[in-house]
């Protein structure tokens, strides 16, 4: 852990550790609490209760992700390069924040309705992002798909998969898997589509 980190950080750092390793429902606030050494009230001093630990860590880490897509998105080049490297970017931030990637697909009865608004709302964020750069694609006769919701949705079930289940330093290196999952994805939409009985 880092030294500089201030005492509120810290214990972020360490429900980020408790919430990847045993989920957010599967994590109370005595078990950060025990792993910081501290007492339960600094936890609600800080946060107020466990959804506000959460929600804190959500804003701290996930929260630039949008700000980052749109400064790729207003890149004036080629669109389908511009697609490629929004998906290498979110992938890229992802890699950074994998521990915390891993935190925010929870169950909604597991927040009050405040944390599911402000769930609901970074989502949509990111979402809205690729339907604006998917309909620029599919007005531009660059891809097919009349469906570019169901395109968003399939894209976001690839890339969560991958920050699932690749683990850095294996035998393929991040940047070499990245490409191969860009690739995929472009491959599906740009390939044409045949509707004939869907």
């Amino acid at each position: 852990m880092k030294k500089s980190l201030d005492p509120k950080e810290r214990l972020m750092e360490t429900a980020i550790d408790l919430f990847a390793a045993k989920g957010f429902s599967g994590t109370s606030i005595r078990d950060i609490a025990n792993a910081m050494g501290v007492s339960i009230s600094n936890i609600y001093h800080y946060f107020g209760n466990k959804e506000g630990l959460w929600v804190a860590i959500l804003r701290y880490s996930v929260e630039e992700l949008p700000a980052m897509l749109n400064e790729v998105c207003a890149l004036d080049i080629d669109p389908l390069e511009r697609f490629r490297l929004l998906l290498k970017t979110h992938l890229a931030f992802s890699e950074t924040h994998r521990r915390e990637s891993k935190i925010f697909f929870i169950d909604e009865d597991m927040l009050s309705e405040e944390g599911n608004r402000i769930n609901r709302a970074l989502q949509s964020e990111i979402m809205d992002i690729y339907l604006t750069q998917l309909g620029e694609l599919r007005e531009r006769g660059l891809i097919r798909t009349p469906h570019i919701k169901i395109a968003a949705f399939n894209i976001f079930g690839v890339l969560n998969w991958v920050l699932r289940w690749h683990r850095p330093g294996g035998k393929m290196d991040s940047a070499a898997v990245y490409e191969e999952v860009i690739d995929f994805i472009m491959h599906g939409l740009t390939s044409p589509h045949d509707n004939q009985g869907a």
